[in-house]
């Protein structure tokens, strides 16, 4: 009985303050019911405003990051199109190159030559062989030597139909005869399977400067005489235990395009000038 008697007068002292807000003006001009009113509903408003400017903020820069990523995207693409345009171009240089190498040394050749691509190499550890696109159906044969407009590669090992198996000189089973420029010192030169090559059979009191120019000595029955091999890159020991290493005059790891010398050296014994 007596909370229902509270609950009533709690109900009527909330109308009365209420009749009395209606009645009496804020500084506005309006009642303060209505004063109250409307500055609760401009306070959720305004809450409700900062949520969706928040949310829409978050949205738009959502898809601006989304823009962007495509865009970054189109870039990079872009990039990888023009960086595979001048790889290209760096490609069709180099056989340009190689190819105007070839026809020099072709020029100076007393020998019939026939210039062929490399279109394969061995992947196998330690194996220095290289295929080109020439064979028997060319001329191509056994023992015939390849250049390249730098120096000598090799010799043919292996011919068939429409291609060929050539050996590189600097395979461990790969050997020619070889002069020095300077003192015209007979030797072989061998290769020695790591890409590098051994100037061996040497007489010791042959006097060798570093830098020196190693050439083909025509002896072999192999190689024409007077073509480079390479360059004198170190001297270890002295006497009948000195060891020379040549740098190859070839860059082995990049060869493109060679002439294969169908003539034996019998025929074709010097370059012109020799």
């Amino acid at each position: 009985m007596r909370r229902r008697t509270f609950t009533l007068l709690v109900i009527m002292c909330l109308g009365h303050v209420m009749l009395i807000s209606a009645q009496v003006q804020s500084k506005s001009g309006l009642p303060v019911i209505q004063d109250v009113a409307f500055g609760t509903l401009a306070r959720m408003q305004s809450i409700a405003s900062g949520i969706t400017d928040g949310i829409g903020s978050i949205w738009t820069k959502y898809f601006a990051l989304r823009g962007v990523e495509r865009d970054n995207e189109e870039l990079r693409k872009h990039v990888l199109e023009l960086e595979g345009e001048l790889q290209s171009e760096r490609a069709k240089n180099s056989r340009t190159r190689a190819l105007e190498d070839a026809l020099k040394l072709s020029e100076n050749l007393k020998a019939r030559t026939l210039a062929a691509r490399v279109i394969a190499g061995n992947p196998s550890p330690g194996a220095f062989t290289v295929t080109i696109d020439r064979g028997t159906d060319d001329g191509v044969q056994v023992d015939m030597p390849v250049l390249s407009g730098t120096g000598v590669v090799g010799r043919v090992i292996r011919p068939s139909a429409r291609a060929a198996l050539v050996q590189l000189l600097i395979d461990k089973s790969a050997a020619a005869g070889a002069i020095l420029e300077k003192s015209g010192a007979g030797g072989i030169i061998a290769g020695h399977g790591d890409g590098t090559l051994r100037l061996q059979l040497v007489s010791p009191l042959v006097k060798i400067d570093l830098g020196e120019k190693v050439l083909t000595a025509g002896q072999d029955g192999i190689y024409p005489q007077g073509f480079v091999v390479g360059t004198v890159d170190w001297i270890e020991g002295t006497g009948k235990t000195r060891e020379i290493g040549v740098r190859p005059s070839v860059e082995f790891s990049h060869i493109e395009i060679v002439l294969v010398v169908l003539d034996r050296p019998a025929l074709a014994q010097q370059v012109d000038g020799k």
